[in-house]
């Protein structure tokens, strides 16, 4: 058996995979080590955060404030932005540059934010009209009339709904997925846990796998797929070069749909001499019926989030400032464009689970599973998902996420409930940040 699999891998397709694995392998390090160099999206958060717990501090009765927003909202938007600027090697975007120098007026230090306004273009603040909510409170401060003259009601009460829906659903969540979580060990000590299906997927080698995933995935579609297309579709764009939020939301667009035809392509011709598919397909979505499909990925999704959020936590105390976010969040926190949004959203909550758990779960999963043995094929199928993404800083957390597809994968049969629950994530993730985008 040793020497059937020894000759297998030395055939001219096992060497083909062992090349691809080898490239794939290289390419990876290099790009977990290179997401050490891209700035971490979680500043920029924690940024607009206080920027809406400021803006919203006059809507909140007093004794609420320092409960829900801190002792000092301004004092720590300013703290936060004069650790930001310390820690850039750039200058501060200029909507940041003014509103801490007009932080720091406020608070009595006028040199200073004469040093910071220095930054601004021309060296003097935009007209009024061009100032965010925020900014025109604290100017109108600065001309001496009361924080009440000043507190801009509207702008307060629609900061305090989309600042509670930040802080209090996602912890309203994570209560009702441990609950679902504890109850789940109850099962299982009580051995009430329903039989887990038969786990199908395609009729694949080791080899065949490795060529899907390493060879098409990452050589062809994370290297070849942007040194060919790159150059053209910046050429086939260009018409739109006014307009770089849409210009760029339609080359991730692109770039992804054509980076997923390599591996598709590869698994169809592995495929196609292998008999008839299974009752359900080679990948077994089973979609319907929707009323079984659905609540699967949502408690799935209340019974991840807060594995997600303790690893996160742990991470962040072990790692304060991490790097390395993916650079589609900072893409969404800034964009402002609704088109390039839906495209962005397209990308992120239709193509990419799809494709990825046609390839993680779909594939690698199933095919592990028949050489290593399910739970060996739900951790191993999880550490490529994490690899994948190509961030250092998230490696911890994407592999608990992986974790918790996989066993959706195993426990409902259905790569259908996996791809839901992938797309409900990155929803989550996606209104969180236009929440705070504004």
């Amino acid at each position: 058996m040793g020497t059937q699999s020894a000759d297998t891998w030395r055939s001219p397709k096992g060497l083909l995979a062992l090349i691809s694995l080898l490239l794939c392998g290289l390419l990876w390090l290099n790009g977990l080590v290179g997401s050490l160099e891209r700035p971490s999206v979680g500043d920029a958060l924690e940024l607009r955060q206080l920027e809406l717990a400021a803006l919203a501090e006059p809507a909140l009765p007093m004794p609420w404030r320092s409960p829900l927003l801190g002792s000092d909202p301004l004092g720590q938007l300013r703290q936060r932005l004069a650790a930001s600027a310390a820690a850039a090697e750039t200058p501060l975007p200029d909507a940041q540059l003014t509103t801490w120098g007009l932080l720091e007026q406020l608070m009595g230090r006028p040199q200073q934010a004469r040093q910071i306004l220095a930054g601004l273009p021309n060296g003097v603040l935009p007209p009024l009209q061009q100032l965010s909510p925020l900014q025109r409170r604290l100017q109108c401060e600065l001309e001496g009339r009361s924080r009440s003259q000043c507190s801009q009601p509207v702008a307060a009460a629609a900061a305090l709904r989309r600042l509670l829906v930040i802080t209090l659903a996602p912890a309203v969540l994570m209560l009702l997925g441990g609950l679902l979580l504890l109850r789940q060990l109850w099962l299982w000590r009580q051995g009430r846990l329903a039989p887990v299906p038969p786990l199908q997927g395609p009729e694949l080698s080791l080899i065949d796998v490795t060529l899907v995933v390493a060879g098409g995935f990452v050589v062809l579609g994370e290297l070849v797929t942007p040194l060919l297309l790159g150059p053209l579709l910046t050429r086939a764009l260009g018409p739109l070069a006014a307009d770089p939020p849409l210009q760029q939301a339609l080359s991730v667009l692109l770039l992804y749909a054509v980076l997923m035809l390599g591996p598709l392509l590869i698994l169809a011709a592995l495929l196609r001499n292998r008999g008839p598919a299974p009752r359900g397909g080679w990948l077994q979505w089973h979609w319907l019926p929707l009323r079984q499909t659905v609540p699967w990925a949502v408690a799935q999704l209340l019974m991840v989030l807060p594995l997600v959020a303790l690893t996160g936590w742990v991470l962040q105390h072990l790692w304060p400032n991490p790097a390395g976010s993916n650079p589609l969040l900072e893409m969404v926190l800034t964009n402002a464009n609704p088109l390039a949004l839906a495209l962005l959203a397209s990308t992120a909550l239709i193509l990419a689970p799809l494709f990825e758990e046609t390839l993680f779960r779909g594939v690698l999963l199933p095919v592990l599973a028949r050489h290593w043995g399910q739970g060996s094929a739900v951790v191993a199928s999880a550490a490529f998902f994490a690899l994948a993404h190509l961030s250092l800083g998230e490696l911890a957390p994407l592999f608990v996420l992986g974790l918790g597809l996989g066993w959706l994968r195993l426990q409902s049969g259905r790569l259908g409930a996996s791809a839901l629950l992938h797309s409900l994530w990155n929803g989550l993730t996606f209104a969180n940040l236009l929440l705070l985008a504004g």
